[in-house]
């Protein structure tokens, strides 16, 4: 329960005084703060819908949080999730949309697929690259982030995955067997809400009940110690890397199968970048993962509304995000110096 709150009271008490920070803005800006949170809150749980739409923008954030959280607590800075979402949806759309078999295949085989795709576009390059040669993987994963956008400009804009006597840079539409059903009708929420939340179950159990989670682990508190245990270093960097893009992956694949259902040409989504604040906030722990997600999308979807009743600006739910993160980042450098200060402390008793 101590390590419970532990991982805790950091996340609340940023978001608190996130809310706080933002109602004196508001104040100060001459909007009535009690009326913009009441807004916002009722657009995004005000009713089912709302309440199913916004639990539709968690599952990818949910999904992509997880892979970042992955690697996170590998010790490893995956920022390119943003790209191997990409992949992973570019694949899903076109296994959707190029067989015809029963949905009992079609749908896991696009979702394995889409894994696949993912786990090696971020395993490959960046994670060999890091275990080998010691390859800053925040540069990798990012530069591979833009190839894979870039790429599936090149498919959709009168490439060979765009729709045939379509002006459009679009692909055509996956067949209806690949497609999720939708949960509640007229809404954005499918049955991918259940994969992410046993996807999130899952890394609970592979990281923390596992060895080979405890491995990976172990490298993110300590390399050296790892490595004097007698564990695999590279093979854990490489395969945290692969895991974390396997499930960036598969938030591609669950979007556009259970919400999209084909590939738009756009510059980016935005999951994969925000999946970074999740993971943070969620201090990376999966379970964690899964609440930071649905706060998320809850500012996403209740700003609307709050524009809408309050007149406030929907951005000040990126205000609130940026505090939040903020001080999440404030509490972890607080901590850096707080080590950096003990140890000189130590240098100067034993000198």
């Amino acid at each position: 329960m101590k390590n419970l709150w532990k991982e805790l009271y950091i996340p609340i008490v940023a978001v608190l005084v996130a809310i706080i920070i933002g109602s004196i803005i508001m104040l100060a800006t001459g909007f009535n703060p009690v009326k913009a949170y009441v807004s916002l809150f009722i657009g995004a749980f005000g009713n089912l819908n709302n309440i199913a739409n916004t639990l539709a923008n968690a599952v990818p954030l949910i999904l992509t949080g997880l892979g970042v959280a992955i690697s996170f607590k590998t010790g490893l800075f995956n920022i390119g999730a943003e790209g191997q979402y990409w992949i992973g949806a570019i694949v899903a759309v076109w296994i959707g949309y190029s067989f015809s078999l029963p949905w009992y295949i079609h749908i896991p085989l696009a979702l394995i697929a889409a894994m696949i795709a993912g786990g090696l576009w971020a395993g490959i390059v960046p994670g060999l690259a890091k275990a080998y040669t010691g390859a800053n993987e925040v540069i990798t994963t990012m530069m591979m982030s833009y190839i894979a956008i870039y790429f599936s400009h090149f498919l959709l804009e009168f490439g060979p995955m765009m729709e045939k006597g379509s002006t459009i840079p679009q692909s055509p539409l996956i067949k209806d067997s690949a497609v999720i059903p939708f949960l509640i009708k007229n809404t954005q929420l499918s049955y991918g809400i259940f994969i992410a939340l046993a996807a999130a179950i899952f890394v609970y159990w592979f990281m923390f009940k596992t060895t080979w989670g405890f491995e990976m682990r172990a490298v993110g508190y300590n390399q050296r110690a790892a490595r004097y245990a007698g564990m695999n270093v590279p093979l854990n960097m490489v395969f945290a890397l692969g895991l974390s893009g396997a499930f960036a992956g598969l938030a591609g694949a669950v979007q556009m199968l259970g919400v999209q259902h084909r590939l738009y040409d756009s510059f980016t989504s935005g999951y994969g970048y925000t999946a970074i604040v999740v993971a943070l906030l969620a201090n990376n722990h999966p379970i964690g993962v899964i609440f930071a997600a649905i706060l998320f999308a809850a500012l996403g979807t209740g700003s609307q509304y709050m524009q809408l009743n309050a007149q406030v600006p929907g951005q000040m739910a990126d205000v609130i995000t940026g505090l939040i993160v903020f001080f999440v980042a404030a509490h972890r450098i607080a901590e850096v110096i707080k080590d950096l200060l003990a140890r000189k402390q130590k240098k100067e008793v034993k000198a």
